[in-house]
C-alpha cells in the first residue's frame, strides 16, 4: 500500500550545498596536491563506482581535500558541517558543506531542514571564505589566477531510507509532485499540472530502493548505499562544466564592446602607410578565440558518456536542465562575431598595405622617369 507524503519519515538523511568558482584559467593537480599535502592530503576522485559507469570516462578526475569543518547555524541551531573542495584542472574549484540532518525525520520536518538552506546568505560567506583559503594554499598552481564574479550553486539533498513512522518501508515512487516542488524549489503552494510538468519532469530510478530527482538549484539522492555517490559526482561535473559556459559567455559579453572601442581607437589614430595598424587589436583577438576554444572543448571533454545507460541519462538530462546546449551555442555565436572581425580587419589591413605598395610603385616609376630630366641639368 503506497504511503502518504504526511505519513513518510526519512532515514539517514542530509544535504550537500556545492559552491563552485572559477579560479584561473588551468590549475595544475599534481602541482596542487603537492601543496596540499602538507596539511590536507588530497586524492583523485574515483569516479563513479556503478558497473554501468563505465560509461561515463573522466581523463582527468578532480582531486579532492578535506578541508575540516564548521558550525553553522542555518535554523533550528547550530548545525556542525563537514567541508571538502573538489579541484578540477581546468579552473573550477567546488566547494561542498555537508549538513547532516536528524536520524529520524517526518516528511514535512525535512522539508523545513531544506528551506532553511535555500537561499542562505551564512552557508555562502562559509563557502566564500572557505575557498580564499584554499587559494592561498594552491595560488601557486593555478595559471592565470582570478577569481569569477560567476559562480554556481546547487544542493543535492540526500535520503538513505523512506519509511512510516512505525519502521515499514515506503517507495520513493510515494514522493509525489507537490512533496517534491516544496522540499527541491522552496514552494508550498499547490502547482499547476502544467507547472508539474515544466519543473518537475527528471526523475530516475535503477532499482526499486533508489530514486533521483534534478531541478536546475537542487536535486533530491533516495540511496541506501552510502558509498554510493554517483549521482553527486554527476551533478557536481554538470555544474562545473555550466560554470565555465557561463564564465566565458560572460568574459565575451564584456569583450565585444571593448573590441569596438579599441577598432575606433585605431582608425583615429595617425599611421604610417606601411604600419600594420591593427597589428594589436588581431593579436588580442586570435588569443581570445584561440583561449575560449581550447577551454570549452577541455570543459566538455572532461567527462565522456560511452553508451546510454542510468548515468548517462542522469547526466544528459543535467545538461539539459541547464541548458548547457544553449549555453555553448552563445559562446559560438560570439565567437563567430570575433572570427568575422577578425578576418574583415585583416583583410582592411592587407587592403591599407596594398594600397600603399601601389602608391610606392607609382612614385618610384615616377622617380625614374624624373631622375633622367633632372640629371641632365
Amino acid at each position: 500500500m503506497p504511503c502518504h507524503p504526511d505519513e513518510i519519515v526519512v532515514a539517514q538523511a542530509g544535504a550537500t550545498v556545492y559552491r563552485l568558482y572559477d579560479v584561473g584559467y588551468e590549475i595544475d593537480l599534481g602541482r596542487a596536491g603537492g601543496l596540499l599535502a602538507p596539511l590536507a592530503p588530497p586524492r583523485a576522485h574515483p569516479g563513479p563506482r556503478r558497473g554501468e559507469a563505465a560509461a561515463i570516462l573522466t581523463p582527468t578526475p578532480p582531486l579532492i581535500v578535506d578541508l575540516g569543518s564548521d558550525t553553522i547555524e542555518p535554523a533550528g541551531g547550530p548545525v556542525t558541517a563537514t567541508v571538502s573542495a573538489a579541484v578540477f584542472d581546468f579552473g573550477v574549484v567546488s566547494v561542498r558543506l555537508h549538513l547532516p540532518a536528524a536520524a529520524r525525520l517526518p516528511w514535512r520536518d525535512f522539508v523545513r531542514f531544506a528551506v532553511a538552506l535555500h537561499d542562505s546568505g551564512p552557508l555562502r560567506r562559509v563557502l566564500d571564505r572557505r575557498l580564499a583559503e584554499l587559494i592561498g594554499r594552491i595560488n601557486a598552481a593555478i595559471q592565470r589566477p582570478s577569481v569569477a564574479a560567476v559562480t554556481e550553486d546547487y544542493i543535492v539533498f540526500r535520503i538513505a531510507h523512506l519509511e512510516t513512522a512505525g519502521g515499514e518501508p515506503c517507495s520513493p515512487a510515494d514522493l509525489d509532485d507537490h512533496a517534491l516542488a516544496s522540499l527541491l524549489l522552496n514552494e508550498p503552494r499547490e502547482l499547476s499540472p502544467s507547472a508539474r510538468r515544466e519543473l518537475l519532469p527528471h526523475r530516475f530510478a535503477y532499482t526499486a530502493r533508489d530514486f533521483a530527482a534534478l531541478t536546475w538549484e537542487s536535486a533530491l539522492v533516495v540511496e541506501p548505499v552510502p558509498e554510493d555517490r554517483d549521482i553527486e559526482y554527476i551533478l557536481e561535473f554538470a555544474n562545473a562544466q555550466l560554470l565555465e559556459l557561463r564564465v566565458f559567455d560572460a568574459a565575451l559579453d564584456a569583450e565585444l564592446p571593448r573590441m569596438y572601442d579599441r577598432i575606433a581607437a585605431v582608425r583615429h589614430a595617425p599611421y604610417g602607410l606601411l604600419r600594420r595598424r591593427y597589428r594589436h587589436v588581431l593579436a588580442g583577438l586570435q588569443t581570445l578565440v584561440a583561449d575560449t576554444t581550447e577551454i570549452v572543448e577541455r570543459v566538455e571533454n572532461a567527462l565522456k558518456v560511452t553508451d546510454d545507460v542510468y548515468l548517462a541519462r542522469v547526466y544528459s538530462a543535467a545538461l539539459e536542465i541547464f541548458r548547457g546546449a544553449a549555453w555553448r551555442q552563445g559562446i559560438d555565436r560570439k565567437l563567430g562575431i570575433i572570427r568575422d572581425t577578425y578576418a574583415m580587419l585583416n583583410a582592411e589591413s592587407q587592403a591599407a598595405r596594398g594600397e600603399a605598395l601601389e602608391v610606392a610603385i607609382v612614385l618610384l616609376i615616377l622617380a625614374e622617369l624624373l631622375l633622367p630630366l633632372f640629371g641632365r641639368r
